[in-house]
């Protein structure tokens, strides 16, 4: 007996076969890759801590280029030579502090409790840099990032990324011309922990005074330069303990 196609039964049975059968499909492709997912999330963390201290491959003063995933765990390894948890007034080793989950954890301080912070201390050429996870708001969706600083809490480098800024405008917080603006600024005033501003207007366009603790912001983005400020200055605020015991060093 033939089917007859024309029925609305025959189209509701054949879309909840359809739904079945691709989202079986698409359960067994997410299990079967799910390894390979949690290793380039390994791989792309790694980059982005090694880049925030400067080892990575630039060609040229332009360009954006990570250590390549074939080589960026023994990077790792080589230039980063501690990894720790600051928790409360405690602090603990943890080789694997890197995993943990900045947007997790500030979630969790929020609800008033005591927030797992990791920081990465890492050393190149005879400098050591104290990395530190940021995670925070853009116009649109989430942002993130790493700075790195010394022990006089001078920024030696960051990396900044996002989740769905507006292409051309706040999108552009991971290029070269913007992150770059960071290295040498201070995150104290005087002694004062005060964070790095994203400043429209701040007449140094070159980014030629260094403790003014502003950079230039991006044109047409100042609710995206608002949040890595404010990024910034949250990160500062959870880790200032810590922070006061490296600069009393």
């Amino acid at each position: 007996m033939a089917i007859n196609t024309d029925k609305n039964v025959y189209t509701v049975v054949f879309a909840a076969v359809m739904v079945i059968v691709v989202g079986s499909l698409l359960a067994f492709m997410a299990s079967g890759l799910k390894s390979r997912i949690q290793e380039n999330e390994r791989f792309e963390k790694q980059q982005n801590i090694l880049y925030a201290m400067g080892v990575n491959e630039n060609p040229d003063e332009g360009s954006v280029a990570f250590v390549p995933t074939d080589k960026v765990e023994a990077e790792f390894s080589k230039y980063i030579k501690e990894q720790i948890v600051v928790k409360g007034g405690e602090v603990t080793e943890n080789p694997e502090a890197y995993l943990i989950d900045m947007k997790k954890q500030l979630a969790n301080y929020k609800k008033g409790e005591t927030p797992e912070l990791p920081v990465f201390i890492g050393e190149k050429d005879g400098k050591k840099s104290y990395i530190i996870p940021m995670y925070g708001k853009g116009l649109w969706d989430a942002i993130w990032g790493y700075i790195a600083l010394d022990e006089k809490m001078v920024v030696q480098g960051v990396f900044f990324d996002h989740k769905g800024e507006t292409p051309g405008l706040g999108a552009n917080i991971n290029q070269r011309y913007f992150m770059d603006d960071f290295s040498g600024e201070s995150i104290l005033d005087g002694t004062r922990y005060a964070g790095i501003n994203v400043a429209k207007g701040n007449n140094d366009p070159l980014n030629e005074d260094k403790d003014d603790n502003e950079v230039d912001a991006i044109a047409g983005a100042t609710i995206t330069g608002n949040g890595i400020a404010a990024m910034i200055k949250e990160s500062i605020d959870l880790y200032k303990d810590y922070l006061q015991t490296i600069s009393a060093e």
